[in-house]
């Protein structure tokens, strides 16, 4: 069953021969290289070029290595510093025959010896395109980019969107988003049929993989503190944290102690192998950041849920981490938002509070203020929720989302009410 990325696809397309190295990053299993060794190759086909002009190499495939004279089996052990670069360059160089382009399509490029020299000597080639992925240890790090000398471009792929999954789920809409709330949007998850299958398949990833990479990476071998720590994180998911806090929550939890400093280094090791995203707080009357408390986001719910053996499904904090990665998915940067409200009280003093708006969303020059309200059952409920945006003084859109299926409706404020499935199946809700 073939699963339609066309946001990703067309990130690629559009940046067809624009002389940098095409940098396809994202967390594990998130579908890289099949979006390019599928997806994108078929559009290349589509468009007339050559396949003999289409170069694809997968340095974790046993037939590519044998292709250039590397043993598999050496190659994949460990023990020597990557597939022989000469190697590679000149199979390369027997492959391009003439001056017409030619597109170079690398999978797992971080096992190739030397890959940033190799690569950046791509770049001197005026018909030679490259697009590259890579996984685990080093080449999970965000700052992979810095290796190729300014010279990359990168496109960063998340697991399936809500809409990305429902178009190969067999079920309502409802059955699609319960589904998705429990066990996230990784590819393979999704095309498993009973729910025994996703949780093992969730659970092993998350412990023998991805915890796995960052310690390789980190030389983390004997220490187990920052998966215990990425399971208070998961726990908070949606809520105002800071490193002073976490750390004084694993000491109550278990009674040990962390620093903060600590803290700090892991939850940045977990961002650069894309498997937390970090929120920060932005003041909308001062118009400026505050760096701490921030939020923290699972880059799959999924994930998060494994990480606490499926116990903590809490619909109001699970909604909220997948509108932010909606967002972040339609290529929004994405802020919390805080609002300065000032009243008096009986005595007639003035009593100073911060109100939040769960999201800032900006592109450009469009943003869009948005509340994830999960439910509203009352006045008082509508009217807590809709605090932060009486206190914006701005003309930009403000959007209530809510876990129950609706149509888009405003009220006499002019504030738009929407149901988060709406929202997440028409790429052109905001607009609403």
């Amino acid at each position: 069953m073939e699963i339609k990325r066309d946001v990703y696809l067309n990130r690629l397309i559009i940046r067809k021969n624009n002389g940098f190295i095409k940098v396809i990053t994202g967390i594990r299993r998130s579908g890289k290289s099949y979006l390019l060794n599928k997806l994108f190759y078929d559009h290349l086909i589509a468009e007339h070029t050559l396949p003999d002009h289409i170069i694809r190499f997968a340095f974790d495939s046993a037939e590519d290595l044998l292709q250039i004279g590397e043993n598999p089996i050496f190659a994949a052990s460990g023990k020597d510093k990557g597939v022989d670069p000469e190697k590679f360059l000149s199979y390369i160089n027997t492959r391009i025959k003439d001056s017409e382009t030619y597109y170079l399509l690398l999978d797992e490029v971080q096992r190739l010896g030397a890959f940033e020299l190799v690569l950046n000597s791509f770049l001197k080639k005026d018909n030679v395109d490259v697009y590259v992925t890579g996984s685990n240890s080093r080449f999970l790090s965000s700052d992979i980019l810095t290796e190729f000398e300014g010279r990359g471009d990168e496109v960063h792929v998340q697991p399936l969107s809500f809409s990305e999954f429902y178009s190969v789920f067999e079920g309502s809409k409802e059955e699609a988003f319960d589904s998705y709330m429990v066990y996230g949007g990784f590819p393979a998850v999704c095309l498993m049929k009973t729910d025994e299958q996703k949780e093992n398949y969730l659970l092993t990833q998350m412990s023998s993989i991805y915890l796995k990479d960052i310690e390789v990476r980190y030389n983390l071998h004997s220490d187990n503190t920052m998966g215990k720590l990425l399971d208070i994180i998961a726990s908070g998911i949606s809520t105002l944290v800071n490193p002073r806090k976490l750390s004084s929550t694993f000491k109550s939890v278990e009674k040990a102690a962390i620093s903060e400093s600590t803290v700090s280094r892991y939850i940045s090791y977990m961002e650069d192998a894309f498997m937390l995203k970090r929120a920060i707080r932005y003041d909308v009357k001062s118009k400026k950041y505050i760096s701490t408390p921030f939020k923290i986001y699972f880059e799959d719910i999924g994930l998060r849920n494994a990480r606490l053996n499926f116990r903590q499904i809490e619909g109001t904090h699970i909604m909220e981490n997948i509108i932010y990665n909606e967002l972040r998915y339609r290529g929004y940067l994405v802020d919390v938002g805080a609002v300065e409200l000032r009243k008096k009280n009986k005595e007639g003093k003035e009593i100073q509070s911060q109100l939040e708006v769960d999201f800032i969303a900006t592109q450009g020059s469009k943003k869009y203020y948005i509340q994830s309200a999960y439910a509203i059952d009352s006045e008082k409920k509508y009217n807590q929720e809709i605090q932060g945006f009486n206190c914006i003084n701005d003309s930009f859109k403000k959007i209530i989302l809510v876990e129950k299926s609706m149509k888009p409706r405003r009220d006499d404020k002019g504030y738009l009410l929407m149901g988060v499935k709406e929202f997440l199946l028409n790429p052109n809700s905001l607009e609403s």
